[in-house]
């Protein structure tokens, strides 16, 4: 478990939702909306909607520009094990295509790919994410996690980020010492599956380029931003509640979310949507059966297995032995399983790298 020692006041650009300090990590429920302390002015501000950049093209060439990640590391690790030897794996020295796929090659045998990221939501983190998703794509590195550690960013930068997360297939972690703050919480909302075990708040947008003198006025200029907010959510099947209660709490304060809050929002778990297309397809390709025992298996899981305060690490062990009562790994449709990317993490080579022989399941306890 990392500790959150790092952050500060940063200015955002764009559309924002900026966190106060990280010392918020560990306020109880009873302080929710308590002022952060220390906060200077430079938090949640934003420029006028009409100066935000454009977000990117769909479609991109085969030429990526340079790019530097900005305010935020990202390392990379073939492993859910983030306790283990290797920790959370090698630093991402750059963007560019070449060192992507160098430090994506290393998990191409094991199939599965964690991402810890610890930084802003900002353009730079929405560019590594798709690019991260090509080149997983390109080496068929189908189990991918994010891993994720953010007090907030830039809102615009976030969909951008979470509309590639949601085409990718990526499970997204908030590990316990870890936070999710402000638009980080939009990053959370594209993930296939959530699994939480930190800190997730929310608090509102405020633009620094605003021309309102009233507050009827302020509201009119945050109607397009909202908008935008409510149907990014709706589309990854979270309440648009979220935005709702955003509206309440001063950008100055945090609002953390309970365990309940969570789930009620479609925040924690398995997203709504992602879950109708897989029953969907799940149904055509490994029959009633699979359907109805990988429901039943996510009731329990939620139920046994995401207790409060429970750490990351406890919770997957939890599951792993959750799933062999209900007969997963399924041998028909392994990878449609739950929490496959368990089962792919304690996948080991049966025989020395190069030969023919395929890879072999060992059991959890080895």
């Amino acid at each position: 478990m990392l500790p959150k020692s790092w952050w500060s006041s940063v200015l955002c650009l764009g559309l924002l939702a900026c966190s106060p300090p990280d010392k918020l990590g560990n306020v109880t429920q009873a302080d929710q909306a308590s002022p952060p302390p220390g906060a200077d002015g430079d938090h949640m501000v934003s420029i006028n909607i009409a100066d935000v950049p454009a977000p990117p093209p769909p479609k991109r060439s085969k030429e990526w520009p340079q790019i530097e990640l900005a305010a935020g590391d990202a390392r990379i690790s073939c492993d859910t094990d983030y306790a283990g030897e290797d920790g959370d794996g090698g630093l991402l020295e750059s963007l560019e295509r070449p060192a992507v796929t160098a430090a994506l090659q290393a998990c191409q045998e094991r199939g599965l790919l964690r991402v810890r990221y610890v930084g802003k939501i900002n353009p730079s983190f929405a560019e590594m994410m798709w690019r991260l998703a090509v080149v997983a794509d390109e080496l068929k590195i189908r189990k991918r996690i994010l891993d994720l550690d953010s007090s907030g960013g830039q809102v615009e930068a976030a969909i951008v980020a979470g509309d590639s997360i949601g085409e990718s297939n990526w499970t997204i972690w908030v590990r316990e010492g870890s936070i999710c703050h402000s638009a980080c919480v939009f990053v959370l909302a594209a993930g296939d599956n959530r699994l939480i075990s930190g800190k997730v708040g929310i608090h509102r947008m405020m633009r620094i380029s605003s021309t309102a003198t009233s507050r009827a006025e302020l509201n009119r200029e945050l109607h397009e931003v909202y908008d935008n907010v409510k149907d990014y959510l709706q589309r990854n099947g979270v309440a648009v509640g979220v935005a709702d209660l955003m509206m309440t709490v001063p950008n100055r304060s945090l609002r953390l979310l309970t365990a309940n809050e969570l789930k009620q929002f479609g925040l924690d778990g398995t997203n709504a949507v992602q879950d109708d297309l897989e029953r969907i397809k799940q149904m055509r390709k490994c029959g009633d059966d699979f359907v109805r025992r990988k429901d039943a298996f996510l009731i329990a899981f939620d139920q046994q297995c995401k207790v409060a305060d429970a750490e990351l690490e406890a919770v997957n062990t939890c599951g792993q032995a959750l799933k062999q009562r209900f007969g997963f790994p399924d041998g028909t449709c392994p990878e449609e399983s739950p929490l496959s990317e368990i089962d792919t993490a304690l996948l080991t080579p049966a025989v020395p790298a190069g030969a023919d022989s395929p890879l072999a399941v060992a059991p959890a306890g080895d």
